[in-house]
């Protein structure tokens, strides 16, 4: 394994923060979305507790958490399928904040990815070195 550069290892913070402010303003959307900008139907705030699973993985996140930051980039998915389906479905505020929400889940995705993939690059490396020591 070769030590990383000062270039990696500011581009990796680069990527952590990303993630960090994707997903926090992807919280704060979903928030805004449902209780006050373009909610479904009047009274229907259940729907932003959609915005829980989110608000659960933003300390693991914020702490780049490499483990959090797998799992939430999994759970992700789902937003950005939402998204894409309330944004082609939708009509007025409701679908541009749809393609808002799907822009920044494929954010949050992009960044968690390029956050990890070292770690996991690592990980098999040493596993393939501990292979070949036994």
């Amino acid at each position: 394994m070769h030590a990383p550069s000062a270039d990696e290892n500011r581009n990796h913070g680069a990527f952590a923060l990303g993630a960090a402010a994707s997903l926090g303003a992807l919280i704060v959307l979903a928030l805004l979305w449902e209780l006050w900008l373009a909610p479904l139907r009047p009274g229907a705030w259940v729907l932003a507790l959609k915005a829980l699973p989110l608000a659960c993985a933003l300390p693991g996140v914020a702490k780049r958490n490499v483990y959090t930051l797998q799992w939430s980039s999994m759970l992700v998915l789902l937003y950005l399928a939402e998204g894409i389906v309330r944004g082609m479905t939708d009509a007025g505020l409701s679908a541009r904040l749809a393609w808002l929400e799907a822009l920044l889940a494929l954010a949050f995705f992009g960044c968690a990815m390029a956050y990890v993939a070292p770690f996991k690059r690592a990980a098999r490396a040493q596993a393939r070195e501990r292979k070949r020591q036994a």
